[in-house]
């Protein structure tokens, strides 16, 4: 595996090194080792699938409020999506700032999401699948969001949106910061 930063800290790619041969090829997708020796969270304590029906659809942008500390690993399994994390760590240089990448089935590359990071993605293709390895169990009411079109954020979707949760619609826009 190749583990790569990205421009925010905590966010890093994760390309395979795959071993090919006459019958296909053979890669590791996750070595606890090797995350840990890049300072990653190396604990999968629930893995998740989501299967997205249509091209457009937005899931997030979503993280767990303290004290909760949840880190996620995820891959494209099938079709593509544009991943989108928004650093929401208040005390960050890279604060409300994001970095998108494409996550398919071709590329086979995951994303690698630190606690304090917003999380979501928009579906570039029909039957879209990921899977996701997270640090911590899903613990509800500790589920924070943002907007996906929230202005402040300024991410450029690259589809007209076509599906996405009431939930998700309601998250309050940001306010602007008063450092004054």
């Amino acid at each position: 595996m190749k583990i790569l930063p990205t421009t925010i800290d905590g966010v890093f790619t994760v390309d395979l090194e795959a071993f090919s041969d006459e019958r296909g090829l053979f890669a590791r997708t996750f070595s606890a080792d090797d995350f840990a020796a890049t300072g990653l969270e190396a604990v999968v304590a629930q893995c998740s699938l989501a299967y997205n029906h249509r091209a457009g659809t937005v899931r997030g942008l979503h993280w767990m409020a303290e004290p909760l500390r949840e880190s996620k690993l995820v891959r494209v399994t099938r079709g593509a999506l544009l991943d989108v994390i928004v650093d929401v760590r208040v005390d960050s240089p890279t604060y409300l700032t994001h970095v998108a990448v494409e996550l398919t089935a071709d590329n086979r590359r995951a994303l690698y999401v630190a606690p304090g990071l917003a999380h979501g993605y928009q579906t570039l293709v029909d039957a879209t699948e990921a899977v996701y390895q997270m640090n911590i169990p899903f613990t509800p009411g500790h589920d924070r969001g943002l907007r996906f079109d929230d202005p402040a954020l300024a991410i450029d979707w690259p589809l007209p949106v076509s599906v996405i949760s009431a939930k998700d619609q309601a998250w309050a826009l940001l306010r602007p910061r008063s450092d004054a």
